[in-house]
Formats: structure tokens, sequence, C-alpha cells
């Protein structure tokens, strides 16, 4: 692999699409903060094509070119694509069409949400650089050692990609793994939904009657003040603030002052003005639902086969050595025992695995039982009871 090269001027950058374009596949990562902004800030990205590895910076240069990019059929590989492609909504307005996901596709050989430095030494028996975790990006000019760390995050990715597509071909696992970076690529993105923000507070998640509404309204605001002012939502105001407001409901600013959590800077311009408003609001309102899940109570029925069809799970990740999380989560098996028709095991290769045997066995067709060697196996049921 020849040494990267610094691209700070956007016909340079506009080659290096046009060669981009042409390739099946390049790889791709990005660096970014957003340690003080609600959305990420992009501050390096890394290409790698053929020989090549282009560190493209930001701060010179447009990043829109890269729609032109995103808008071809070849594949971009990227390890670990969930933030990355929430920089390049952000920056770029879409995504690549097509990706391919290293850290994804690993799970379905066996590994467990891989590190790219692990894939590193598993795949290609090499280590990768260490890196400042804390290292700021944004700071001008980059040293020599930013830019090697970030030059070897792609310099590698498109030889571990051949290798991974290989294995995943020799097992029959390849349409698994590009279903599942399709899936990727499906999910939601961007600015979190502010009517849900209250279940990411733990606290909040105890609180009942009027505490609840009120911290249900509070962090519905802090998320919308917090994307459009595009700063952290414990700039706005902390968790323990806003539980706090929520259990006192203060009437005035001097009140509110009192409460542990809450500052001068809460006090400030209109923001105090606005909690007070809020807890005005949600006097005598009961607490919302969540209307994004329906039917979510599992029968009593069925609860003790969860327990009892986590465990067959686990084994059957370890034997066909898939990552349990990719292959069953404890709420796809909730979501497939109630029914839900759209149950992720209940569709493609999961229902072939797990969905069919499940059904089977809540069906009263099959039953769980140890092999004498510690494993557990599903077997037809003999409908045989044995004397107590």
């Amino acid at each position: 692999m020849s040494e990267h090269r610094i691209v700070e001027a956007d016909d340079e950058f506009a080659m290096v699409i046009d060669r981009l374009r042409q390739q099946p596949a390049y790889a791709i990562d990005t660096e970014f903060h957003r340690e003080r902004s609600y959305y990420p800030r992009v501050a390096l990205v890394q290409l790698a094509w053929e020989e090549e590895v282009a560190l493209v910076d930001p701060l010179c240069v447009s990043l829109e070119a890269l729609a032109e990019l995103f808008c071809e059929d070849n594949t971009a590989v990227l390890h670990a694509a969930g933030q990355d492609l929430e920089v390049f909504d952000r920056c770029v307005g879409s995504a690549p069409r097509r990706i391919f996901d290293t850290q994804v596709a690993a799970g379905f050989l066996g590994m467990t949400s891989p590190s790219l430095a692990s894939l590193h030494d598993r795949e290609l028996g090499t280590r990768l650089p260490k890196g400042d975790r804390l290292t700021d990006w944004m700071r001008r000019p980059l040293t020599s050692a930013q830019l090697d760390y970030a030059a070897s995050d792609v310099a590698h990715l498109l030889e571990i990609y051949e290798r991974v597509v290989r294995q995943l071909s020799e097992r029959g696992r390849l349409t698994w793994a590009l279903a599942e970076c399709e899936e990727l690529l499906d999910a939601p993105r961007g600015q979190r939904d502010p009517e849900l923000a209250w279940k990411r507070i733990k606290e909040a998640r105890h609180l009942r009657g009027q505490a609840l509404s009120t911290a249900q309204g509070l962090a519905a605001w802090r998320e919308r003040t917090a994307a459009d002012s595009d700063q952290p939502v414990r700039f706005v105001l902390s968790d323990l603030g806003l539980v706090g407001i929520a259990q006192h409901r203060p009437g005035t600013l001097k009140e509110l002052k009192r409460i542990r959590g809450v500052d001068e800077r809460h006090l400030r311009g209109a923001q105090g003005n606005q909690i007070l408003e809020i807890v005005r609001e949600t006097d005598g309102i009961e607490p919302r639902r969540d209307k994004t899940t329906k039917n979510t109570e599992l029968s009593k029925d069925l609860r003790p086969a969860v327990s009892l069809v986590s465990a067959w799970v686990s084994q059957i990740a370890r034997d066909n050595q898939i990552d349990t999380a990719l292959l069953a989560t404890r709420t796809d098996l909730e979501a497939l025992l109630r029914g839900d028709e759209d149950a992720r095991l209940a569709q493609g290769w999961r229902a072939d695995l797990v969905g069919e045997p499940v059904r089977c066995l809540v069906g009263g067709e099959a039953s769980l039982a140890f092999d004498g060697h510690g494993s557990l196996v599903l077997e037809a049921r003999s409908r045989r009871l044995l004397d107590g």
C-alpha cells in the first residue's frame, strides 16, 4: 500500500471521486467529534482503493462531491458504519447506495462486535497502530501520527472485506450479511424522536403520574432545543435537573433555581420561562402512552418460554458460530411469540434457523432436552410423561 495523501482542494477531490466511481468497492471511514454538539462534526474522511489512500480534509474541501459517488452501484466498505452513515447524512445529504459493514459481517463468522484491530489481527495477522482516544481531530495541522492512524483505518479494509466475503460465501451466509447491511442502511438516523426522549433518562422511567408527564414534556423540549441549537442535550439541561424539576414542579424562577442540577445558565434569557411554561402546560395532564408499540404484553402462558428459548438460541449461536445479538435478541423472541407481523424471526434466514423451530416448541410439537454432554437439543416431542 502506497503512502497516503492529503486532499485539501476541491479539484483534487473531484479526481479522487472519478477514480472511486470506477472501482467495484472502496473503503471509507470518518473521524468526527460530537462532544460539544448534537450532530456529529466531521473532521476527516478516509478513502482507500486499489493501492491508494486519500485523507480528505473537510475543513478545506466540500464533501458534497461524495453524493456523486454514493449514487453508484459499487460497494462502500466500512467498519461499524452506524455513526459514519449519520455523518454522511449530515454533511453530504445522502449515504452510499450499497454498503458492507465488516463488523456486522464478522458476526456471521462467530465474532461478537469485533473491533477493527481484532479483525486485522484475525484476518491479516497484523496490529493496527494505537491512537489517542482523546485526540483533537479538528485542530490543524494534523500531526503525522494522527494521519498515520487515520489512514490505517482504511488501508487494509478492502483486503479484510475480500477475506470475509470469501468465508461467508463458503459458509453460505453472504446473503445473510448483505441483508443485514441493507437493514443497517434503512435504520433511522439523525435527530431522535423528541416524544420518546424521556425513555433514555434512567431516573425518569421510574416516575409516575404528574411527575412523569412533566418529565416527558421537558425531555421533548430539551431534545428539540438541543437539535435546533446543535448542542448536546446535557448542555441544555442535565438529567438530574430535568428529573428534579419534574418531581418538584416549580412555579417561579426562584423555586426553579433551588432545584439540584439547575444553575444560572438555565435561567438566562427565555430558557427558564420555557421550563416553567412546560411545568404549567403539563399540570393535570396524564402521562403519554408509547404509541410506537402495540400489544407489547406477552401472555402469561408464553412468558416462561422466553427464558427457555433464549438458552436454546444461545446454543444455536455457538453451534453455528453466529453472534447471538445478530441471530435473535430478547425483543426479537418476544415479537415472534406475540405473533407480530414484522417479527424479524418470522422472515428470511432467521425464520429457518430459529423462527420455525420456536413455533414448533411453543406449539407443543417439539421439546428441549440436554444431550448428556452439556448442550441443548430440540427434539420432536414424544408426549410421554415420566412417572413422578
